[in-house]
């Protein structure tokens, strides 16, 4: 029999979990709802705790409704002598959730920008993706916030965002097709208006 995740940790835990979210009946109430109409019994041994579980976990899918993703990017560093090329990270995994089906969204972007009078901490780029990517997204949507939130609070030559996900509401319904890519990008700065500078981003991206 599989452990119960709501039970109180044991002699054996080593390190005790964070407190448990405090689960409203409504919204528990809500997905056993939906267990219902799907065909099952949300009373049955297997069940009977998932709609905790699964208010839980739509509240950490989701919690970067509760941040401004903004605050990364409120540190910068001017001292970085004298470079001023490119700067990018490539392959940055993120998980979010479409808005339309609340199926899973899975891929990796690549963020670039061209600094102007500073730079800021490569892992600020992941955690304003992760923050964007931790609400009800559609992709184009996504590819915008993060790129418009470096290019306004950074003030950089130029910005490039592409991301390339597969969407669960297209590969396990609907059209029922796995394997299938998106890809959507932005532009900004020297990257939209310097094709020169466009090719280049996208060649260290590998896109080009």
């Amino acid at each position: 029999m599989h452990k119960d995740d709501d039970a109180a940790p044991g002699d054996g835990d080593l390190v005790a979990g964070p407190p448990k979210i405090a689960v409203p009946e409504d919204v528990a109430a809500a997905v056993a709802t939906l267990i219902r109409w799907a065909g099952d019994d949300p009373a049955r041994e297997g069940l009977v705790d998932t709609p905790k579980r699964v208010a839980r976990a739509w509240k950490e899918y989701c919690q970067g409704y509760g941040e401004d993703p903004a605050r990364h990017l409120s540190r910068v560093f001017e001292e970085v002598g004298g470079y001023d090329e490119i700067v990018l990270l490539k392959d940055i995994p993120f998980q979010s959730h479409c808005e339309h089906h609340l199926a899973p969204i899975i891929g990796k972007a690549h963020i670039a920008y061209l600094p102007a009078n500073w730079v800021v901490g490569i892992s600020k780029l992941a955690r304003v993706l992760h923050g964007y990517a931790r609400r009800l997204q559609v992709q184009e949507r996504l590819t915008a916030e993060v790129a418009d939130c470096i290019w306004t609070h950074l003030k950089p030559r130029g910005v490039a965002v592409v991301i390339e996900a597969t969407h669960a509401c297209m590969a396990a319904r609907g059209v029922r097709t796995p394997g299938v890519a998106m890809v959507t990008s932005r532009m900004m700065g020297v990257f939209r208006d310097d094709e020169r500078s466009r090719k280049e981003v996208l060649a260290l991206m590998g896109c080009g």
